[in-house]
């Protein structure tokens, strides 16, 4: 009888066979028996070795020990064998868990690569899933959802992202609109943990209808737009999410989306059982909500609840201004839990018109060619971290040509003044700024008139308001000088 070795067979089966497959390959995708693991930046490439290698591996037992056998039958049973991963014991859960190659792959990416911003967002899980588990419990869906907000954002409030998605639900503008979040140049409720969870949890309910009660399809409907979904089911003839990952329609991004989803709820559940038991976890938010009766600054409220600002900052991530909106009569600030009451007596002492100052105004500014937020925010004296959250841009925003909002302080300038009235009423033969001017000539340009008149063409442009590299009209009178003449009465 002719012996047929298991290896052989191995090495003629297709790799496809086996289910081993790059999370979100497409296509023709790698093999990933026996993997070497390489490292550049945030991603993991997987490399195949000898298929001899993989099926030890695969099997458990080193090559050497693969045995022989005499049974035929055996011979055609190999191609229809379905090399899975080891049984893993899953922790309970009210979305269903898988655990498979794509699944693996995630976990072990958070562990070795990804381990520093998992933790983090481990860190920052603790303060707002009581609360968001709540508020989907309330919307009748599944409470293990929160980890879906978990890979979007690592629940940070004030996220964003390159295509301008923002906050712990990556909402984009237009999504958010549509499920009763408001935004504006004063508020973008798509960093309200609270709301936004609200916001989520109803999306996510009418996508889970949408795809037959199906969470996977749902969850990628959530990341890629659910009609690129319904035209994948409709392309590939399946509704299972892990056929349609192997066609190349599908993003890999969409692909990777619902393993890394599982990955991150497996670990979440049982930090300590993959490396994450020395967490430092944030205290769970907590907050009283008071009505604002008018226009307040946050500073005001700070003081009346005797913390800073930056802590109600922190409680309102979804004010875009130091100050809740005007015309916006009873807007409901969250201030520390436990504070409402002396909040209460010491905002009452505070006089109505005390309550608000401008000391920020907001510019119109359009975008030049080559302008970028470092030099936008050097002009207006601001950061360009401030114009990115003002404006909503993420990193790869294009400028060019868009209107942009930009605060520019104004309070500086109002000690100023009066300190000047008071120096005028104090020494009224103060020194007085006499101007020299000049009539433009035609072939007059800034920068010959600057060498002219010993000055340099930025000091000129300035004092005239004036482009660098605009053409100067022949007639007009500019200031070519400032002299400061004492007055000798």
């Amino acid at each position: 009888m002719t012996k047929a070795i298991i290896l052989i067979a191995a090495l003629l089966v297709p790799c496809t066979a086996f289910g081993f497959k790059l999370p979100g390959g497409s296509g023709a995708d790698h093999q990933y028996l026996a993997e070497t693991r390489h490292e550049a930046g945030d991603r993991v490439m997987l490399a195949a070795t000898t298929p001899e290698a993989g099926l030890s591996r695969a099997l458990g037992i080193p090559p050497s020990e693969i045995a022989e056998t005499d049974d035929p039958s055996l011979e055609a049973a190999t191609d229809a064998f379905d090399l899975k991963l080891p049984e893993e014991e899953l922790p309970d859960s009210d979305i269903p868990l898988t655990f498979n190659s794509k699944v693996s792959y995630f976990i072990r990416y958070f562990q070795d690569s990804g381990h520093n911003a998992f933790a983090k967002w481990l860190s920052r899980s603790e303060r707002y899933i009581p609360m968001m588990k709540s508020v989907l419990k309330k919307e009748g869906m599944p409470e293990d959802l929160v980890y879906l907000a978990m890979i979007e954002s690592g629940f940070s409030p004030r996220a964003l992202s390159v295509a301008s998605a923002v906050g712990p639900w990556q909402f984009m503008s237009g999504t958010g609109k549509a499920y009763s979040l408001r935004i504006d140049p004063w508020i973008d409720e798509r960093r309200d943990p609270l709301k936004s969870t609200v916001a989520a949890a109803r999306y996510l309910k009418e996508l889970y209808g949408m795809f037959n009660k199906d969470w996977y399809l749902a969850a990628a409907g959530y990341n890629a737009g659910e009609n690129k979904i319904l035209r994948a089911i409709n392309m590939y003839n399946s509704r299972d999410f892990w056929e349609l990952t192997k066609g190349g329609y599908l993003k890999r991004e969409t692909k990777d989306y619902v393993p890394k989803l599982l990955a991150a709820a497996i670990i979440a559940k049982e930090p300590a059982k993959y490396g994450f038991a020395d967490v430092a976890y944030l205290p769970t938010i907590e907050f009283d909500v008071v009505k604002i009766p008018s226009r307040t600054d946050l500073e005001v409220v700070a003081k009346a609840c005797g913390v800073s600002t930056q802590t109600i900052r922190d409680l309102n991530p979804e004010l875009r201004r130091l100050t809740t909106p005007p015309n916006y009569p009873d807007y409901e600030l969250k201030i520390p839990n436990g504070t409402a009451a002396l909040f209460q007596v010491e905002y009452a002492k505070v006089p109505e018109n005390e309550r608000f100052k401008e000391t920020v105004t907001h510019v119109r500014y359009r975008a030049k060619r080559s302008d970028t937020l470092a030099a936008i925010a050097r002009r207006f004296n601001t950061t360009p971290q401030t114009i990115a959250e003002l404006n909503s841009l993420g990193k790869k925003s294009k400028l060019r040509g868009r209107v942009l909002t930009i605060p520019v302080q104004i309070a500086a300038a109002e000690p100023e003044k009066a300190a000047a009235k008071a120096e005028v009423k104090e020494q009224p033969k103060a020194a007085e700024v006499q101007n020299k001017y000049y009539i433009i000539k035609k072939g007059d340009t800034l920068f010959s008139l600057a060498k002219r008149f010993n000055v340099t063409a930025r000091i000129l442009s300035a004092w005239n308001n004036l482009k660098m590299r605009v053409a100067l009209k022949p007639g007009k009178r500019i200031i070519v000088a400032k002299n400061v003449a004492k007055d000798e009465g």
